[in-house]
């Protein structure tokens, strides 16, 4: 039976990034009724949170699983390619309906917009797992809806009985529906990843990090872009300042940095080296188009890390 390190458990979607870039005006693309925009270029690639950081993974050296659903349509048959060519096993199911597909609409500004349909991405049941293949020391969850959202669930249950860990990356469609909804998964995670507005949706006043790791996470994280990020274990608040950089498309950096962040701390087992790793990847991946294409491997990450300075505080709180 294959052991992994890590199965990654999210959407599979065909992207679709359109050009020309739209102009942003008050963090707002404006569209006219009517109107025929004439693209400059469409460049199709294999994205959604599952695909992205399984890629992430496979390429910093790990064993990697993806447990999804797909389609049966062409759209599948370009991400099972896209999964073999990547060394990632496929764990899920392909049915009837179709493939996840988005359409991204990149800005003037280096902002993007993204337009998504799940499809069978959200229509994982959890009796169309096979619980013998999940052989794997983590499981990194992204968002998933509907039956797919249920499956979840019920793989923490599973993880918890074989002591397996979790990293979990949600999106703002379940944060906003408030913690109860998402408490049975954070009981159980022990790297929650979030932006800073979703981490808004979940806590209240107060010190933020301290709330958001009552809710059970042993280790939580907040980013905000360009801005300073957050990581507190129970015990230190961890600083960081991402190094400025020219950003082309930052479709999947959220994805790169979570899911390094989790590799980073399976390997060095170190919060602050985990930072490193996350902001080594996440930096080289937004210089260039796409969800995958910026990725660095484990030695290129080892490269970038000894000539490279991170600006990280520790403190206790």
């Amino acid at each position: 039976m294959t052991k992994y390190d890590v199965i990654s458990m999210g959407s599979a979607v065909v992207d679709a990034f359109v050009y020309p870039h739209f102009k942003e005006i008050n963090n707002k693309i404006q569209l006219v009724v009517g109107e025929k925009i004439r693209l400059e270029n469409i460049n199709f690639t294999v994205g959604g949170g599952g695909t992205n950081s399984a890629t992430c993974l496979s390429k910093l050296g790990f064993k990697v699983g993806l447990l999804t659903k797909l389609g049966l349509g062409y759209n599948a048959k370009i991400i099972l390619r896209e999964l073999e060519k990547n060394k990632i096993d496929f764990l899920g199911k392909q049915g009837k309906e179709h493939t996840g597909y988005s359409i991204i609409l990149g800005t003037d500004k280096g902002n993007r917009t993204i337009l998504t349909f799940k499809g069978t991405s959200d229509d994982l049941k959890f009796s169309e797992i096979m619980l013998k293949k999940l052989n794997t020391k983590w499981f990194y969850f992204t968002s998933m809806g509907g039956e797919s959202f249920k499956s979840q669930k019920k793989i923490v249950a599973f993880a918890r009985k074989k002591g397996i860990k979790i990293g979990y990356n949600p999106s703002s469609f379940h944060t906003s529906r408030g913690p109860e909804y998402l408490k049975e998964k954070f009981n159980h995670t022990d790297f929650l990843s979030l932006n800073k507005e979703e981490a808004g949706m979940l806590a209240k006043n107060g010190n933020v990090f301290k709330w958001l790791h009552k809710l059970g996470p042993k280790i939580v994280c907040i980013t905000d872009g360009p801005n300073k990020g957050y990581v507190y274990d129970g015990s230190f608040l961890y600083t960081y300042t991402p190094n400025k950089i020219k950003v082309v498309d930052p479709t999947g950096a959220g994805d790169a940095f979570g899911s390094s962040f989790v590799a980073g701390l399976h390997r060095f087992g170190d919060v602050e080296d985990a930072i490193k790793v996350a902001l080594a990847n996440s930096e080289s991946l937004i210089q260039k188009p796409g969800a995958h294409n910026g990725l660095l491997n484990w030695n290129e990450i080892m490269n970038v890390l000894k000539r490279k300075r991170f600006k990280i505080e520790k403190k206790m709180i």
